[in-house]
């Protein structure tokens, strides 16, 4: 797409004055309606038992090799890198030239060098994800800022190509449109998104961010009863596992700092309600000490933004994201899922590594898996795991559908504000943080004014890019 100027300059800071009884309208479909659009459904796409689905194809991933696999053997690299087929699998594709460098058959045994290209032909099989709609909070001639669905990610990534946010709205709105994303926001999280519709709006917001004069808020259920008042976690935080996209909390990790406050609190409630309230998620919502009956909602502000910043935190105080399948899963974290274990005395980084490994794949991930009264059996059938079948075009070992649960992550992109107060655009609280059924509590939050306070000096008033 040609370069322009903005058509508008001062639209991307304008807030419309309608925007929050707008957003607070908007009505998410029921199964039958996203049902009745399969039939004119964008193509690639149908839909079909509430995912968003697409068919296999003949796909050819190329990447240059990087650094840290520069002097491996291919086949370490595939061992260590890539977890979507069984190592057997790579080693036939390299002799049969399936995977190769520079275009060429080399074998298992071949040693990459620095500009050395890496391709691999594959029958793609992309996991399905959420069919809810992407729903728009504001557009202008400069910017689209949507409401993301959870389980969908942003770009085109690992086993999601069609399947991603930027694919989506490429099919809706025509070939003519490049999305420019303005941020990053994990797959399973959902919330505020910007995309730039030309270069010079993401380049506008870009130096807003770099120059760190936006906030952004997040909102959170949690195990247990938070604590009253705001809380601020200002724990380095160290990557242990680029493969695994794997942080944790430790003593020499990079500076991190988040204020959380709770918006509500409901008690754990009778056995028998939890299916009722969540018919598609049930978790356990009993664990380590006395104050984990129950769940929280919380508010949560970062003030920088390393990845998984507000998980780690959370897992690190002790009120893990309820239905987070990493950072609340005991089989990887123990008994007290890393709280206050910054030098990783309770659990070593290589002990953390090995048993997430291990998930996903011969068993299923329990999220919260406390086993004293109220693991469903929801997650140990419905979690995608191996199906024991092959393709019949390619052999490769099919997953089944992902449980709901899989597709969602209860965190939520709430608001995205300018510091001077020129834009401002926030959506509903997500259905998880409502209260329950026949419980009270709050079904929207306030303003900024008490976190940005605890947040502390103005130039921690507002996250940073990392």
């Amino acid at each position: 797409m040609p370069t322009r100027a903005l058509a508008n300059p001062q639209s991307l800071l304008a807030l419309p004055a309608q925007l929050g009884r707008m957003a607070t309208s908007l009505v998410r479909p029921t199964t039958p309606e996203l049902e009745a659009l399969a039939a004119s459904w964008p193509e690639p796409y149908h839909l079909q038992g509430g995912f968003r689905r697409v068919a296999p194809y003949d796909y050819t991933y190329k990447t240059w090799c990087k650094e840290r696999w520069r002097g491996r053997r291919l086949i370490e690299v595939f061992e260590s890198e890539f977890r979507d087929r069984p190592l057997e699998y790579y080693h036939n594709a390299m002799q049969t030239g399936q995977v190769g460098v520079n275009g060429k058959t080399v074998g298992p045994d071949y040693i990459l060098k620095n500009g050395d290209l890496v391709s691999h032909k594959t029958h793609r099989h992309e996991p399905p994800v959420s069919a809810d709609p992407i729903l728009v909070i504001h557009e202008d001639d400069d910017m689209l800022v949507v409401n993301k669905p959870a389980g969908i990610p942003v770009h085109p990534a690992g086993r999601y190509t069609y399947n991603s946010l930027n694919e989506i709205l490429k099919s809706e709105r025509g070939s003519d449109f490049l999305p420019r994303p303005c941020h990053r926001l994990d797959r399973l999280t959902s919330g505020i998104m910007f995309f730039a519709k030309h270069h010079q709006a993401a380049e506008q917001l870009g130096r807003q961010i770099t120059a760190r004069t936006v906030r952004k808020e997040y909102v959170a259920r949690v195990a247990g009863r938070f604590p009253d008042g705001e809380v601020i976690c200002d724990q380095p935080i160290l990557q242990i596992s680029p493969k695994l996209g794997l942080n944790r909390v430790r003593a020499n990790g990079k500076h991190a700092k988040t204020v959380f406050k709770r918006l509500a609190y409901y008690p754990l409630p009778d056995a028998g309600d939890a299916d009722q309230r969540s018919p598609s998620v049930v978790v356990a919502e009993k664990g380590p000490g006395d104050d984990q009956a129950g769940f929280s909602i919380v508010r949560c502000l970062p003030v920088t933004g390393r990845t998984h910043q507000i998980r780690v935190h959370l897992q690190f105080l002790g009120h893990p994201i309820q239905n987070d399948p990493i950072y609340a899963n005991q089989k990887v974290w123990g008994f007290d899922l890393g709280r206050n274990d910054a030098e990783a005395i309770e659990n070593t980084d290589e002990d953390v590594i090995s048993r997430l490994s291990r998930m996903g794949k011969e068993e299923v991930a329990h999220a919260v898996a406390y086993h004293d009264d109220m693991v469903n059996d929801y997650y140990k059938k419905k979690a995608e795991k191996l199906s024991g079948e092959l393709c019949p075009v390619c052999d490769t070992p099919l997953y089944t559908d992902p449980g709901l649960h899989e597709l969602s992550l209860w965190l939520h992109s709430l608001r995205y504000e300018d510091m001077g107060g020129t834009w401002s655009y926030k959506t509903p609280l997500p259905t998880w943080a409502l209260p329950p059924d026949g419980m009270s509590g709050p079904t929207e939050v306030g303003g900024l004014d008490d976190l940005v306070g605890a947040a502390g000096t103005i130039e921690d008033q507002c996250y940073g890019t990392g």
